[in-house]
């Protein structure tokens, strides 16, 4: 494509948009290249976990399967049919604690009599699909952006597979919610809402999306429906008494949890880069209102684009103002990164951005930031500081926002 552009000097804009338009058109509009790499990077990951199926941690003295996490979840299962607290450690079985909801350990009874070869795998290919058909499901996208989006996320997708944990299941779950309220499906979207909150709690912030839709009574009977359902679904396993003492176990095991670390979060950074050691329920209220500000923008609430970016936002917020924010985690912030980047016309700011969270928070923490990981990048919580910077940028983009075309091709 020839641009004629007269004078002697090109904008760095022109050459921005235009690089980024080709790039575009190099992706194939099939999904079937991508859908490969998704399944090949959660069979990747699992198999490596699988070949090296142990390592000694130096942190805890112990030898630690490279797929704790799995274990954690199956092990759940079996002590909640046994009727143990799911809430204490268990280290002669699992180097963690499990922290979620009694209803995960119900949900993992699909895996917990199958064999690691065969379990492991699946559960990474289903945390793998559900985030692959949740963005390939994304309305208004064309399929070369749909494929960019996904292409964009794949390292830090496998990152977190290597851990075998459910982030990218959390993230498909909250994309998918997003679709089928945008589809006014509100059964469905409720259904998956409330599916994401008892995996992580925080998935209860994905109800601020329910502001932008019809039929909010509607909404809310639903998610109270969902929510009843999901609470007593371990009772038959359990008995009431015992599911009480559960959720009661789960709370103070949750409560204790909160004042454990500072994670690669905003108060990470705030405590490593600034030396600023405030409270951290401070730093999430004070995350919470900045959060809500594009929402006093009524007159936006029509455009899809101002939705989309809502839905960016949220998976961003959800990480970086999270205390216990790892590495694995980030597939969900990252996820939030891409709709945004990817939801309109490229300028050269956004374009920047995009790279430096490629560069720093999908890159920092592999082999090729190994020499500065002890020393730059976990100290400076290097991984989530391009995240911080676009929240903020998104925050600022629905401040002023203006009525833009959809999501380009």
């Amino acid at each position: 494509m020839v641009h004629t552009i007269s004078g002697r000097s090109i904008s760095l804009k022109n050459n921005s948009d235009h690089n980024v338009k080709r790039w575009v058109c190099n992706i194939p509009e099939t999904g079937w290249l991508v859908f490969i790499i998704f399944a090949g990077g959660a069979l990747f990951a699992s198999i490596q976990s699988l070949a090296f199926e142990y390592y000694f941690n130096p942190a805890s003295g112990i030898v630690q399967s490279n797929y704790g996490n799995y274990t954690i979840f199956k092990q759940a299962w079996l002590h909640l049919i046994n009727g143990k607290d799911l809430y204490l450690a268990y280290p002669h079985e699992q180097f963690d604690l499990f922290k979620y909801s009694p209803s995960f350990a119900v949900f993992f009874s699909l895996f917990a009599y199958l064999p690691d070869t065969i379990g492991l795998p699946l559960w990474c290919l289903l945390n793998a699909f559900i985030l692959f058909f949740s963005i390939k499901s994304l309305p208004e996208f064309s399929n070369r952006r749909k494929n960019l989006i996904l292409l964009f996320i794949t390292l830090e997708l496998i990152t977190s597979l290597q851990n075998s944990q459910s982030n990218a299941l959390m993230a498909g779950l909250l994309i998918f919610s997003f679709v089928f309220l945008e589809r006014r499906n509100y059964l469905v979207a409720a259904l998956l809402l409330v599916l994401s909150v008892y995996i992580k709690l925080f998935g209860i912030i994905a109800l601020v999306l329910f502001i932008f839709y019809p039929g909010k009574w509607k909404l809310v009977l639903y998610t109270l429906f969902w929510g009843s359902v999901m609470f007593w679904l371990p009772l038959p396993f359990t008995g009431f008494d015992q599911l009480k003492f559960l959720y009661i176990s789960w709370g103070k095991m949750l409560s204790a949890d909160f004042s454990a670390s500072l994670g690669f979060s905003v108060m990470g950074w705030l405590t490593s880069w600034f030396h600023l050691y405030i409270p951290k329920m401070i730093v999430v209220i004070a995350g919470a209102l900045a959060g809500v500000i594009p929402l006093f923008y009524r007159k936006h609430y029509s455009m899809y684009t101002f939705r989309l970016f809502m839905l960016a936002s949220l998976l961003i917020w959800v990480i970086i103002f999270n205390h216990k924010a790892e590495s694995p985690t980030f597939i969900i912030a990252m996820s939030g990164v891409a709709i945004w980047l990817f939801a309109r016309k490229m300028s050269t700011v956004n374009l920047i951005l995009g790279i430096l969270a490629l560069l720093f928070t999908s890159l920092s923490t592999t082999e090729l930031f190994m020499p500065f990981r002890d020393i730059v990048t976990e100290p400076y919580v290097l991984k989530a500081v391009p995240c911080i910077i676009i929240w903020g940028k998104i925050i600022f983009d629905m401040s002023t926002f203006s009525n833009e075309t959809k999501p380009g091709r």
